[in-house]
C-alpha cells in the first residue's frame, strides 16, 4: 500500500508539473509575440493566480514528501543502531561481543597526506607514524570529517581514510555510523549506508541500479518505501578498499546520471565515486595505505590517517580493560620498557593481543615474567589459544596439556597457509587456497571456532567464505613458526631451497630480508630468530618435538647483524636489525651509546658507523619528545648530520647553526625536504659556509611539493644575489608553505632584494616575515669570525685581587691586593670582573686562560657585594659560565645547575683558547674550544635574554690563573 501510494502521489506530482510547464510555455510564447497586449486586466489576474496556486501545491507535497521520508529515514536509523552497537575485538564471529561505546578509545587521526601508493611494510609505517604522533600535524576528530575546514571554499564530497590492518578503520566506521543512529553526531545527515569491499565483491558478476544495491544490503529502505536520495544528505560508507576485487577502471567506463539504471557494481561505484551518479552524495572510504592510488587524486577531497592510539589513547584502553588500577599500572608499565611492544601498540588490534595475554599471565602468575619481545607475546597468544580450545571444546581442564595431535597438525597448516600466502603477499584467502594447505572446507568453521582470534571466516551475502588471520603480524609469525619447525624437523630451508646448517640458516634469512626493498619479511626475521631462542622454544614445549639452534649459534647470528649493522643500510634496515637483536635478547650496542648518552661524553667520543646506527634506533625510538632536534647535542660536524638523518627527518624543528655544515649536508638535507614522509616545518642553517652552491642545492627540495617549511633561517649562510635567485625561483615553484625566512648577514645586492622584496609582497605566496639587515660585502668571510668584538675590561667592576695588565687586555688573579679606589660597581669579595660594552646582536671574542677560571656574560645588574651564589658568575638567573680547568676539564653552569661536559684532564704546559659567541636576538650563546683556528663546539645555551649582555671573568683562588682578550 505504501508503494502504491507513493506511486499514485508521485503521478500527481508530475501531471501538475506537466500542466504548469505548458502553462509557462504559453505564456512565453505569446509575451514574445506581444499578444498579451490585449489581455485584459482579469485575464492576466486569472493566469497568475494560477500559476501561484500551483507553485504553492508543488512546494506543500515537496515539504510533505521531505518530512515523511525524514520519518522514514530516522526509522531506519533506529532499526540500523543495534546492528553497530556490539563489537568483536580482533574478530567477528566467536567469542562474547563486547557493547562498542564501552570499550571505544578515540583514535588519533590526522588530516593531510596524498593518496599515493606506499609499498613500505606496514611495521614500517606504524614506526614512522609513532615518531610523528603528536607533532605538528592537524589532528581530526572523526565527526568533523565532512565539516568544511577554515579557509576551504569548496564543500567536501569524498574522504579517503588510509591506516595499516588493524589500526582501528573498521571499527571508526562503525562508531560513527552508531553516533549518527543513537543520535549524537552528524544529525544533519539523513542516511548512512555502511558497506565492505568484501561484502561487495561477491556481487561482482551481478548487476544492480544504486537504488537496488541500497535495498540490497539495507531492505528496511525498500520496506520504506525510499526510492531516491537527491533531495538528502547521504553519506557512502565504502571500508577496506584494499580489499577491493571490483574491476574500478576510472578512464573507460561508461558514464551513469541514473540511480535507478542497472550496472555492474564496478561501474556503479565508479560513477558514484567520480561524482557522476548522485553528485550530491559524500563518500568515505577506507583503504590500506598500499591501494590509496586505486582512486585517482582528483577524485578525493580530503586525505586522512588513521594512526592508532596516541600516547594516552594507548593508556585509556589498557585502563578500560584491566579495571583494577595496579593491574592496569603494571601492564602499561611494563609495555613501556619494551621498545617492540612498545611502537606495536600503537596499534589497537595489537593492544588487544597485548591484553588478551596478559590478562592470562596475571591470572594464573601474579608476580611473575611479563613477555618482553614480540615473539615471546605472540607465543603466548598462541598458548592462550589452545587452552581456550582445549577447555571450551573438547571439554578439558585448564591443568590438561594443551597440545594435541590434532591441534598441532591443525597449527601445521594455518603455518603452511601463512607462510604460502605470504610469500604470494596475500591477505585474505579463498577455498581453493585452504585446500592447497590441506585444509578441508567442511572443517573450516572448527578452525574458525577453535583458533577464531587467529583465523578467521566471513561470509558474503551468499555465503562465498573469506579466510584471514586477524593481522598480518599474526600472520607473520605463524609463516615465521612454520618455517622453524620445517627446518628443525628436516634441515630443510623453505626459504631457498637448500640445506643449510643453523648458522647458515638464520643468515640467509637476514640477507633475504635486507634485499627485500620494501621490508616485507622485516616482521618475519624478528619472528624467526626470536623462535631460535631455547627460552622461547621451552614455552612451546608440546608443539615442538625437538629444540634446535644452540647459544654458540646464535651468538654468531648476533655478531653477523651488528656486521650488517655497520655496513651502510638505510634507517628503516637498520632500525629492524636492531629489532632483531632485542628478539635475540642482546642489547649491547644500545647500551654502549645510552652510556655515552648519560656521561655527557657522546660528542667527543669517536663513534663506530654500527654505534651512530644505534644512537638512531634510541633517538627514533624513545618516548622523549623528538620534535626539537639540536645536532650540537651529538656533534656539531657534517659526519653527525649524516649519520642522523632520519632523526632530523622525524623532527619538526632542525637546530642545525654553527655545526661546519657545506654543500654535501645540503643535498642531504634537500633529499629530506623532498621526502613525502618529513615532518620537517622548522630549518635552522645559520652561520654555515653553505655559499650559493649550497643554496641551489638546497633550493631543488624547496621546490618539491613534498616539501611544507614554514620557518627557514639562512642568516650568516655566505649568500650572493645568485643564491638568492635560486631561492626565489623556489618559492614560485612552491609558494604555499614558507612563512618566515631569515636571510640577514649575507650580501644578496641589489637584484636580490628586489627577488626578495617581490616574494613577500606577492599575494599568492604565505611569506609573511623576511629579514635581510644587516647585508653587505663584509658578511661574506667564512666561519663566525666576521662577527668579531673587541670587548674591554672596566676598571671600575673589577676585584682587588685582580691586576689588569698589557693595556687592560690581560688580567691575573694575585694574592696582594690592588689599590683600585671605591666604586659601587666593585665585585667586592668575588674574584670577578666585568666589560664595558653591553651585547645585544652577534657577537664573537675569543679568551687564552691558565689554571682555573670562569668564563662568562651577564646582565649588568648581577649583584657586586658579598661571596653568596647572587655574585658568582653562573650560579644564579643572571649569569651564564663556561668553567675551565686544568684539572677538570671544562663545564657549564646557569642559575646554580652545573653541567660537566668534559672530564679529561688540559695540559698546563699550552695556553688554552677558548670562543664565546653569542646570537642575543635568537637567545644563543656557545661556547667552543679553539685548536689550530678550528673550532670545536662545547656547549650551546638556548633562552630568551632579557637584557643586554657583558662578558665577565671569575678566578678562584689560585696565583697562576689568567684571563687574555685575544
Amino acid at each position: 500500500s505504501i508503494i502504491l501510494f507513493q506511486l499514485l502521489e508521485d503521478s500527481i506530482v508530475t501531471f501538475v508539473k506537466k500542466e504548469l510547464k505548458k502553462i509557462q510555455k504559453l505564456l512565453n510564447q505569446r509575451e514574445n509575440e506581444d499578444e498579451l497586449e490585449d489581455e485584459d486586466e482579469g485575464q492576466r489576474s486569472s493566469r497568475e493566480s494560477l500559476i501561484n496556486i500551483t507553485e504553492n501545491f508543488l512546494r506543500r507535497m515537496k515539504q510533505e514528501e521531505l518530512a515523511d521520508r525524514l520519518q522514514r529515514g530516522k526509522r531506519i536509523s533506529l532499526k540500523i543502531s543495534p546492528k553497530f552497537k556490539h563489537v568483536f575485538e580482533g574478530i567477528t564471529k566467536a567469542g562474547n561481543p563486547t557493547l562498542l561505546n564501552e570499550i571505544y578509545t578515540d583514535l588519533y587521526i590526522t588530516e593531510g597526506g596524498t593518496g599515493e601508493l606506499n609499498e613500505e611494510h606496514e611495521v614500517r609505517q606504524i614506526e614512522a607514524a609513532f615518531r610523528k604522533a603528536d607533532r605538528a600535524e592537524k589532528s581530526i576528530r572523526q565527526e568533523e570529517l565532512f565539516e568544511l575546514p577554515v579557509g576551504r571554499q569548496e564543500p567536501i564530497r569524498t574522504v579517503m581514510t588510509k591506516g595499516v590492518a588493524g589500526i582501528g578503520k573498521t571499527v571508526l566506521t562503525q562508531k560513527f555510523t552508531l553516533d549518527w543512529a543513537e543520535g549524537k553526531a552528524n544529525q544533519n545527515i539523513n542516511y548512512i549506508f555502511p558497506f565492505t569491499f568484501r561484502e561487495l565483491n561477491v556481487l561482482k558478476e551481478k548487476k544492480f541500479s544504486l537504488v537496488e544495491l541500497v535495498h540490497h544490503f539495507f531492505p528496511e529502505t525498500k520496506e520504506a518505501g525510499i526510492c531516491s536520495f537527491e533531495d538528502f544528505q547521504v553519506i557512502f560508507i565504502f571500508d577496506g578498499l584494499d580489499e577491493c576485487r571490483l574491476p574500478l577502471n576510472f578512464h573507460k567506463t561508461q558514464i551513469l546520471t541514473d540511480p535507478r539504471k542497472s550496472t555492474t557494481v564496478g561501474d556503479l561505484l565508479t560513477n558514484l565515486i567520480r561524482g557522476k551518479l548522485l553528485s550530491s552524495a559524500r563518500l568515505w572510504i577506507t583503504t590500506r595505505p598500499a591501494a590509496a592510488n586505486q582512486i585517482p587524486a582528483e577524485c578525493v577531497d580530503m586525505v586522512t590517517e588513521v594512526r592508532g592510539f596516541n600516547e594516552p589513547q594507548k593508556e585509556e584502553y589498557f585502563r578500560k580493560r584491566f579495571r583494577i588500577k595496579k593491574q592496569a599500572n603494571r601492564i602499561i608499565s611494563h609495555i613501556k620498557t619494551s621498545r617492540s611492544l612498545h611502537i606495536m601498540c600503537h596499534i589497537p588490534v595489537f593492544c588487544w593481543i597485548t591484553a588478551t595475554v596478559l590478562e592470562d599471565l596475571l591470572k594464573n602468575t601474579e608476580g611473575g615474567e611479563l613477555p618482553k619481545s614480540l615473539t615471546e607475546m605472540y607465543i603466548h597468544f598462541l598458548v592462550v589459544q589452545a587452552k581456550v580450545k582445549k577447555v571450551k571444546y573438547d571439554g578439558g581442564a585448564d591443568t590438561d596439556p594443551h597440545w594435541s595431535p590434532e591441534s598441532r597438525k591443525m597449527m601445521e597448516s594455518l603455518g603452511k597457509l601463512a607462510f604460502e600466502q605470504l610469500q604470494k603477499g596475500n591477505l585474505i584467502f579463498y577455498e581453493s587456497d585452504l585446500k592447497e594447505c590441506g585444509i578441508d572446507i567442511r572443517a573450516a568453521s572448527v578452525y574458525s571456532g577453535v583458533f577464531t582470534q587467529i583465523f578467521r571466516e566471513e561470509r558474503g551475502l551468499y555465503q562465498d567464505m573469506v579466510f584471514c588471520f586477524i593481522h598480518l603480524s599474526v600472520q607473520e609469525f605463524l609463516a615465521a613458526l612454520h618455517v622453524h619447525l620445517t627446518f628443525i624437523n628436516s634441515g630443510a630451508n623453505l626459504m631457498v631451497n637448500q640445506q643449510k646448517t643453523p648458522i647458515q640458516f638464520y643468515q640467509s634469512a637476514v640477507k633475504n630480508a635486507l634485499q627485500s626493498p620494501n621490508g616485507h619479511l622485516d616482521l618475519f626475521l624478528r619472528f624467526l630468530l626470536g623462535l631460535s631462542l631455547q627460552t622461547n622454544q621451552s614455552l612451546l614445549r608440546g608443539l615442538l618435538t625437538q629444540t634446535g639452534s644452540s647459544s654458540l649459534s646464535n651468538q654468531e647470528t648476533v655478531q653477523y647483524i651488528k656486521k650488517k649493522i655497520s655496513e651502510n643500510l638505510s634507517a628503516d634496515k637498520s632500525i629492524n636489525l636492531f629489532h632483531c637483536l632485542n628478539e635475540l635478547n642482546d642489547g649491547s650496542l644500545v647500551e654502549e651509546i645510552q652510556q655515552s648518552l648519560r656521561s655527557g661524553r657522546l660528542s667527543r667520543d669517536k663513534l663506530s658507523p654500527a654505534q651512530w646506527s644505534a644512537l638512531v634506533f634510541i633517538l627514533l625510538s624513545s618516548e622523549e619528545d623528538m620534535e626539537v632536534f639540536d645536532l650540537k647535542k651529538y656533534s656539531a660536524s657534517e659526519e653527525a648530520l649524516l649519520r642522523l638523518l632520519p632523526v632530523i627527518k622525524a623532527s619538526n624543528k632542525a637546530l642545525l647553526s654553527d655545526c661546519n655544515l657545506s654543500e654535501r649536508s645540503c643535498a642531504a638535507l634537500s633529499s629530506i625536504l623532498s621526502s613525502q614522509s618529513s615532518s620537517l616545518r622548522n630549518l635552522d642553517l645559520s652561520n654555515n659556509n653553505l655559499q650559493d652552491s649550497g643554496m641551489k642545492l638546497l633550493s631543488a627540495g624547496f621546490k618539491s611539493p613534498h616539501c611544507e617549511l614554514e620557518t627557514l633561517s639562512l642568516s650568516g649562510c655566505l649568500i650572493t644575489e645568485e643564491g638568492c635567485a635560486s631561492l626565489a625561483s623556489a618559492l614560485n615553484s612552491n609558494p604555499s608553505y614558507l612563512r618566515e625566512l631569515d636571510l640577514s648577514y649575507n650580501h644578496p645586492g641589489e637584484a636580490g632584494l628586489m627577488l626578495l622584496s617581490a616574494a613577500l609582497e606577492d599575494p599568492h605566496k604565505r611569506l609573511e616575515t623576511l629579514r635581510v639587515e644587516p647585508v653587505g660585502v663584509q658578511w661574506l668571510t667564512p666561519g663566525l669570525r666576521k662577527y668579531f668584538c673587541h670587548p674591554r675590561f672596566d676598571p671600575n667592576t673589577v676585584n682587588r685581587n685582580l691586576k689588569l695588565s698589557e693595556n687592560n687586555k690581560k688580567v691575573t688573579f694575585e694574592k696582594e691586593l690592588q689599590s683600585y679606589p671605591d666604586h659601587p660597581d666593585r665585585f667586592d669579595v668575588c674574584h670577578q670582573l666585568l666589560c664595558r660594552d653591553g651585547l645585544t646582536g652577534r657577537c664573537y671574542w675569543e679568551v687564552e686562560w691558565t689554571d682555573f677560571v670562569y668564563i662568562s656574560v651577564s646582565y649588568r645588574g648581577i649583584r657586586r657585594i658579598g661571596d653568596s651564589h647572587d655574585c658568582m658568575f653562573g650560579f644564579n638567573s643572571q649569569s651564564w659560565s663556561l668553567i675551565c680547568s686544568y684539572d677538570r676539564g671544562y663545564s657549564v653552569s646557569h642559575n646554580n645547575i652545573e653541567t660537566y661536559i668534559s672530564s679529561s684532564s688540559s695540559s698546563s704546559s699550552s695556553s688554552h683558547r677558548v670562543a664565546v659567541y653569542v646570537d642575543w636576538p635568537a637567545g644563543t650563546l656557545s661556547f667552543f674550544k679553539v685548536s689550530s683556528d678550528s673550532l670545536i663546539h662545547l656547549y650551546t645555551f638556548n633562552t630568551t635574554f632579557t637584557a643586554p649582555l657583558y662578558p665577565g671573568f671569575g678566578f678562584r683562588f689560585l696565583t697562576c690563573s689568567s684571563v687574555v682578550l685575544c
